[in-house]
């Protein structure tokens, strides 16, 4: 059998808990959502998305640059009475129409491109945060992350380059270590973390696969259940921080 078809059992979550994935029609999003699902930790999984698939169970629209379809969604998750254990931000934008690229030179700099960015990899997980983080379970540990990116590390930045995208995921790693100093005050078996799920065949990264070597590509349900494994090795005193998808620490 396939490693891939075996259900992650995620037993540091606790049984009977739900799970609230973000962005999850399809690639990362959609993975963590299945594999959360297979889980026997989570009696339900929430898939949020703009164009919700409604053959799905429990699929709730909501928009990432619309904070009342953030707000409504966290109601409707409220409303089940189930305590909430995981909640995955697996949203994000590296490229998009209108040209919209990582930029190479400073040259390219955009004020409408990095508006766009901004909004869709920093203030959108924010606000998310902002709703969702006082749901998570008190009794329990309970886990909030969000999708980042290695190349957000100022520290790791030898390269330069995509200041767009470094920037915004920059920001979202300091955003995710001041959440997590105020959620220990309130609630000190929650987490808030960062997550670099690798490099994975999915859209946002397939116009740069071309200097991925050998091995470093990675399927969607690959680093699906690497995070969540991933996720499952935390404790407390992790909050604050970002992991790779091979639990490594990645320095801010």
């Amino acid at each position: 059998m396939n490693d891939e078809d075996t259900a992650l059992t995620l037993s540091s979550f606790g049984p009977d808990g739900c799970a609230v994935v973000l962005g999850a029609t399809g690639g990362i999003g959609g993975a963590l959502a299945d594999n959360a699902g297979q889980s026997p930790a989570f009696a339900r999984v929430f898939r949020l998305s703009r164009r919700p698939d409604t053959r799905l169970p429990d699929s709730l629209a909501f928009d990432l640059e619309d904070e009342a379809s953030i707000e409504a969604a966290a109601a409707t998750i409220r409303a089940a009475a189930l305590p909430v254990r995981l909640v995955v931000v697996a949203t994000g934008i590296l490229h998009g129409p209108d040209g919209l690229a990582p930029e190479k030179t400073w040259r390219t700099l955009s004020a409408p491109t990095m508006e766009t960015v901004f909004r869709l990899n920093t203030i959108g997980p924010a606000l998310v945060a902002k709703h969702f983080l006082p749901l998570l379970d008190r009794n329990q540990k309970s886990v909030f992350a969000a999708i980042s990116a290695r190349v957000g590390s100022i520290e790791d930045n030898r390269l330069g380059g995509w200041y767009a995208y470094r920037a915004s995921k920059a920001a979202l790693n300091m955003l995710i270590r001041t959440l997590s100093i105020e959620l220990r005050r309130r609630n000190p078996q929650a987490l808030c973390v960062g997550l670099h799920p690798g490099t994975v065949d999915t859209a946002l990264s397939e116009p740069f696969q071309g200097n991925v070597p050998d091995g470093g590509l990675f399927t969607p349900a690959r680093s699906a259940r690497a995070l969540l494994s991933v996720l499952d090795g935390l404790d407390a005193g992790d909050t604050g921080q970002v992991f790779a998808w091979d639990g490594q620490r990645i320095p801010f």
